[in-house]
C-alpha cells in the first residue's frame, strides 16, 4: 500500500488526471453494463414468465392422456410458437410424477435426458407456490430452468358442467436462450467497452496534454526566471476571470515585485559601494592631511614657531572637517534606522529624537535672510511668499527647530556654493494647501533633468571635482532630505539649465499634522 501511495505521489500530474479519468471511466462503463445486463436478463425472464403462465393455463385445462404418455393432441405447435420447447410434468396429488413429456418431440422424456431437475411438488406445495414461477436446475449440465406448477383442472368446461382438480401440472422450459443471449451482450460490452475505453485513454491523453500545456508554460516561464531572466512574464493564457487567468494575474504580478525587488537589490548594493567609496574618500582626505603635518613634525621639518602654529591650526581644521563629516554620516545612519522602524509598524512617523514643537518657518526664514547676508554681502537677497508670490507669510508646522535650522542652513550654503558670487537668492515662505512651505531660490547656472534627479543622493556632486571649494562632502542636501522626511514631508527641487534652481521644503501644517505624509503633486502648484 505505502509502495502504491509513493508510486502515485510520485507521478506527474498529467499521469494522475489521465489515471484517475481512465478509472471514472471504466466505473461508468461497469456500472452501465451491470445495469444494463440486468435490466435485460429481468426483462426477458419476465416475457418467459408469461408465457409459462399463458402455456400453463392452457395445458391445464387440457384432457389428462394419463398412460398414454403423449402430450395432448396439438400441443406441440402451440408450445413451439409460444415458448419455444416447453417439458410438461403431470404429478399426482402427492407429488409423484405421472408422466414428463417433451412437446416438441412429442414423446415421453427419457428418464436419464437432459431437463429440469423437479423437486417433489404435492399439491399442498403446488398451491402455496400460487402460480408463481420459479427456478431450479438442470438433470445434466448447468443449464437453468424456468417452471411454474398450476393444478390441472378435469370436468367438462363448454357444456357448463362442474370441475376438479386431479393431480398438478409443471410447466418448464430451458433459460439456455436467455443465459446465452445475456452473456452475448456481456462479451459485446466487455469488447466494445474496452475498445471505447482505450479511444477514450486516447483521447483524454491528448486532452489532458492540451489543457496541461498552460502550466507548462508557466513552468518553462519560472525556469528562466530562476535562470536570471527576471524580465519574463506568463503570457495570458485564458480569459481573466477563469482560475487559470486568475493564476496567471497572480504569478505575473510576483514575478513583476521579484523582478522589482532585485532590481531595489541590485541599486541598494551598488548605492552602497558607491557609498563606501566615496566614505572611504572623503574619510581618507582630511586623515591623509592630518597624519602628513604630524609626519613633519615629528620628522622636525617645522623649523620655527609660526610653521607650527600654521600646521597645528590646519590640523585643527582637518580634524573639524572630519567630524563633521562623521556626524552628519552618523545622523544619516540613525534617521535611515529610525525610518526603516517606521516602515515596518515599529515606529511612529517620524524620527523619535526629534523634539517636535509648534513652529513657524517663517522665522528660520528671516534667519536665513541674514545668513546669506553675512556670508556674501555683495548678493542680492529677498524674502517672498512661495513661487515669490507676495510677502512672506505665516508657515505653522509641529517641527524640530534645531533639525530645520540645519535643513535651511544646508539649502542656504549650498545655493551660495553652486552659484556665482553676487548671484540674488530668494528664500519663500508661507503656506500652499495643507502644507507650510520654505523654498531657497537661485538665478544661478541651474541643474539638467539627470543631475536633478539624483542631486539628493549621499555622495553625489553635481560638479564631479572633488574640491572642497565646490564640490563639499555630497552629503549636505541627502541630510536635507532625510530630516525632511523625518518631519512626515517632502523636499523638492526644480531646476531649469540656465534659469536657476528653487529647493522646496513642505511639511504638513500644524492643524494638519495628521494629514497625509506625502503632499500630492498639484499642491505643489497651487
Amino acid at each position: 500500500m505505502n509502495r502504491v501511495r509513493t508510486v502515485w505521489e510520485r507521478a506527474s500530474l498529467r499521469s494522475r488526471v489521465l489515471l484517475l479519468a481512465v478509472a471514472l471511466l471504466a466505473a461508468g462503463l461497469s456500472a452501465f453494463s451491470l445495469v444494463a445486463g440486468n435490466a435485460l436478463r429481468s426483462y426477458m425472464e419476465d416475457r418467459v414468465d408469461a408465457q409459462l403462465r399463458a402455456t400453463a393455463q392452457v395445458v391445464a385445462l387440457m384432457p389428462d392422456n394419463g398412460a398414454s404418455q403423449k402430450p395432448p393432441t396439438g400441443l406441440g405447435n402451440f408450445s413451439t410458437d409460444i415458448l419455444g420447447n416447453p417439458v410438461i410434468t403431470n404429478v399426482d396429488t402427492d407429488g409423484t410424477v405421472e408422466s414428463s413429456i417433451d412437446s416438441l418431440a412429442g414423446t415421453n422424456r427419457a428418464r436419464d435426458a437432459q431437463g429440469p431437475d423437479l423437486p417433489r411438488m404435492d399439491a399442498d406445495e403446488v398451491a402455496a407456490r400460487n402460480g408463481r414461477p420459479f427456478t431450479v436446475g438442470s438433470t445434466k449440465g448447468d443449464t437453468r430452468w424456468r417452471a411454474i406448477a398450476v393444478p390441472r383442472v378435469s370436468g367438462t368446461l363448454l357444456s357448463g358442467g362442474s370441475t376438479s382438480t386431479s393431480g398438478s401440472v409443471i410447466v418448464s422450459t430451458s433459460m439456455a436462450e436467455v443465459d446465452s443471449t445475456v452473456d452475448r451482450m456481456w462479451r459485446i460490452y466487455e469488447s466494445s467497452g474496452l475498445a471505447l475505453l482505450a479511444l477514450l485513454a486516447a483521447i483524454g491523453w491528448f486532452a489532458v496534454r492540451s489543457g496541461l500545456r498552460p502550466l507548462s508554460r508557466i513552468e518553462q516561464t519560472a525556469a528562466e526566471i530562476a535562470d536570471g531572466d527576471l524580465s519574463r512574464r506568463v503570457p495570458e493564457l485564458a480569459g481573466p476571470k477563469t482560475e487559470l487567468g486568475r493564476l496567471t494575474v497572480a504569478l505575473n504580478g510576483m514575478f513583476g515585485q521579484l523582478e522589482t525587488a532585485f532590481a531595489a537589490r541590485a541599486e541598494s548594493e551598488a548605492r552602497m559601494g558607491r557609498f563606501v567609496a566615496d566614505a572611504s574618500h572623503e574619510l581618507r582626505t582630511p586623515l591623509a592631511g592630518i597624519k602628513g603635518l604630524t609626519d613633519l613634525y615629528r620628522m622636525g621639518a617645522l623649523a620655527d614657531q609660526e610653521d607650527i602654529d600654521a600646521t597645528m591650526s590646519r590640523i585643527a581644521r582637518e580634524s573639524e572637517r572630519l567630524t563633521r563629516l562623521v556626524n552628519d554620516m552618523l545622523l544619516l545612519a540613525r534617521l535611515d534606522e529610525r525610518a526603516l522602524k517606521a516602515m515596518d509598524g515599529h515606529a511612529e512617523s517620524g524620527a523619535p529624537e526629534l523634539d517636535l514643537a509648534p513652529t513657524d518657518l517663517r522665522t528660520l526664514a528671516a534667519d536665513a535672510l541674514h545668513d546669506v547676508r553675512a556670508l556674501d554681502p555683495t548678493r542680492a537677497v529677498t524674502l517672498t511668499g512661495p513661487d515669490g508670490n507676495g510677502p512672506p507669510a505665516s508657515a505653522p508646522a509641529l517641527a524640530d527647530e534645531a533639525r530645520l535650522r540645519q535643513v535651511v542652513t544646508n539649502l542656504v550654503g549650498n545655493a551660495i556654493t553652486h552659484t556665482p558670487s553676487g548671484t540674488p537668492i530668494r528664500i519663500g515662505v508661507g503656506t500652499t494647501g495643507a502644507y507650510a512651505v520654505l523654498e531657497v531660490a537661485d538665478e544661478g547656472p541651474g541643474l539638467p533633468p539627470e543631475q536633478s534627479s539624483r542631486i539628493f543622493e549621499r555622495f553625489y556632486r553635481a560638479d564631479t571635482s572633488r574640491t572642497r571649494a565646490t564640490g563639499g562632502s555630497g552629503l549636505g542636501l541627502a541630510i536635507v532630505q532625510s530630516l525632511v522626511t523625518a518631519h512626515s514631508g517632502r523636499v523638492e527641487v526644480d531646476s531649469v539649465p540656465g534659469q536657476g534652481a528653487v529647493f522646496r521644503v513642505l511639511l504638513p501644517r500644524h492643524a494638519d499634522q495628521h494629514a497625509s505624509t506625502v503632499p500630492p503633486e498639484s499642491a505643489l502648484r497651487a
